[in-house]
C-alpha cells in the first residue's frame, strides 16, 4: 500500500488528475455554451424569419403607395395646367364678345377693309425670296405653290 499512497501523492499523478478535472470542466462549459448558443441561434433565426416576412409583406404595398403618390402628384399638376388653360380660354371667349376685337382680328389676319377704305398689297420679290429661303413661285409647278400658300396661311 505504500506504493499506492506514494503513487497517489506523486506529482505526475496529481498533474494528470488535475488535467483530467480541468478537461472535464472545460468540456462541460463548452457544452453549456453550445447549448446556449444553439438556443440563441434558433431565436435569431426565428427573428430573422419574422423580419424578412414583414419586409416581403410590406414591400409591395409600399411600392404601390409610392407609385400612387407620384401618380397623384402628376394628376394634380395636370389639373392645374387644365385650370390655367380654362382661364385662358375664358379670357379669349370674353375678348371675342367684343366687336372691336373681332374687327381688329379681321383686319389683321383676313385683311378686311371697312367700306370706303382702299387696300394695298405690296410684294417685294427679293424680300419674299430671302424670307422663305426658297426659289420663286414661277419656277415651280402650280400645285407646289398652292400647298406653300396653304402652309403659310396656317402659320400666319
Amino acid at each position: 500500500m505504500a506504493v499506492k499512497d506514494r503513487d497517489r501523492f506523486s506529482t505526475a499523478t496529481r498533474l494528470r488528475l488535475l488535467g483530467e478535472q480541468t478537461a472535464a470542466r472545460v468540456y462541460r462549459s463548452q457544452n453549456r455554451r453550445q447549448a446556449r448558443r444553439s438556443r440563441l441561434t434558433g431565436r435569431a433565426a426565428f427573428l430573422a424569419l419574422v423580419v424578412c416576412s414583414l419586409i416581403v409583406a410590406l414591400a409591395y404595398p409600399m411600392r404601390q403607395y409610392v407609385s400612387q403618390r407620384d401618380e397623384i402628384a402628376d394628376q394634380r399638376r395636370l389639373a392645374r395646367e387644365a385650370e390655367a388653360r380654362t382661364e385662358e380660354l375664358r379670357d379669349e371667349k370674353a375678348r371675342l364678345q367684343d366687336d372691336a376685337y373681332i374687327k381688329r382680328l379681321a383686319r389683321e389676319h383676313l385683311h378686311y377693309l371697312l367700306p370706303g377704305e382702299t387696300g394695298f398689297t405690296v410684294v417685294d420679290p427679293d424680300a419674299a425670296e430671302e424670307r422663305d429661303g426658297k426659289q420663286s413661285g414661277t419656277d415651280r409647278p402650280w400645285h407646289s405653290n398652292l400647298w406653300d400658300g396653304v402652309d403659310s396661311a396656317d402659320r400666319g
